[in-house]
């Protein structure tokens, strides 16, 4: 029997009064950028007046649904993000209920923060119901930003008295021996990521006065050894640049009352030949060790430029090849 052809599908969407002239045309996006974005997304035509469109294609009702639960991100946020719409083409498994509902949304200073894709929720979870967890991914695929995220609602809702971030002082072959300016202009650059995430959700003058007041600590590694962290939540960020030693002693600091979150990137380890990267070396260890969440996130979770999860399954593939 011939294939039948898929049946080509209508649905009328009206947006709730909730959403005002202004409001509109933030979801439309300049030129309609973002329903243009859905509709090629989706594969669908939206026809009529901004608010009340007939959506016409085989994926009508997933591409109403997407336009709802944009609708209920503006409600519950009062903004759009560039992130906050590729999230919601990203993952068709979260309702516009789900959304309205501020469902698993996490309050990290001035943000509301909500895992965008399956990964990013499962990570998230992992975070708020184990003692550490490890989290691999490639670049953009938010295991940074919604750990220092957690990190800030753990210290806002008491949970933690302070937050120390760290990172290896070791990149793309260089050494800070070579970089110029005392040790702190030397080891700023490698820390930067983290004040950037902090400053988003804290704003510049309180993340200052955090600092001032010891309640957030940035160092590099180096300075952790020795230390035994009680009442914190700490992160270690790219992780894959330690060597098993460093990650030893990093895990070891471990104090009562803490959380401790383990980043990095497997595919760009930047330790000499001979040296083996402590974070996979982890990877292994501790896969089976109770209490301890291990997290993939993949080039599917990246919720940048639609550029960036292109190019990660690029160079994916000419590693496979």
């Amino acid at each position: 029997m011939p294939a039948t052809e898929p049946k080509p599908v209508t649905v009328l969407l009206h947006l709730h009064e909730q959403l005002g002239s202004a409001d509109l045309q933030q979801l439309c996006g300049p030129d309609n950028r973002n329903i243009k974005r859905i509709e090629d997304r989706y594969r669908v035509r939206l026809l009529g007046q901004p608010g009340h469109w007939q959506v016409d294609g085989e994926r009508a009702e997933a591409a109403a649904q997407a336009v709802r639960r944009l609708q209920a991100q503006l409600v519950l946020h009062g903004e759009l993000s560039e992130v906050d719409i590729e999230g919601v083409l990203k993952d068709d498994a979260v309702t516009a209920d789900d959304t309205a509902a501020g469902s698993d949304v996490m309050i990290a200073g001035r943000r509301h923060i909500v895992g965008k894709t399956p990964n990013q929720r499962a990570y998230l979870k992992a975070i708020r119901n184990k003692t550490l967890t490890l989290a691999v991914g490639p670049a953009g695929s938010g295991k940074t930003y919604l750990a220092v995220a957690a990190a800030v609602a753990a210290m806002s809702s008491n949970r933690v008295e302070r937050i120390i971030l760290t990172r290896p002082a070791v990149e793309a072959g260089e050494r800070l021996g070579f970089l110029p300016g005392d040790m702190q202009q030397k080891v700023d650059p490698y820390l930067r990521p983290l004040f950037d995430a902090l400053a988003d959700m804290l704003g510049v003058e309180r993340m200052s006065g955090l600092l001032e007041q010891g309640k957030i600590e940035i160092a590099p590694l180096a300075y952790m050894r020795g230390r035994t962290l009680n009442d914190a939540f700490i992160i270690l960020d790219e992780a894959q640049n330690t060597t098993r030693e460093q990650m030893k002693m990093f895990l070891t600091r471990l104090g009562f009352g803490a959380c401790m979150v383990v980043t990095g990137d497997v595919t760009q380890v930047d330790l000499p030949r001979h040296q083996h990267s402590g974070l996979l070396h982890a990877l292994q260890v501790l896969e089976n060790v109770p209490d301890i969440g291990i997290c993939r996130l993949a080039a599917g979770d990246v919720v940048r430029h639609r550029l960036v999860e292109q190019i990660v399954n690029a160079y994916e593939a000419d590693e496979h090849e």
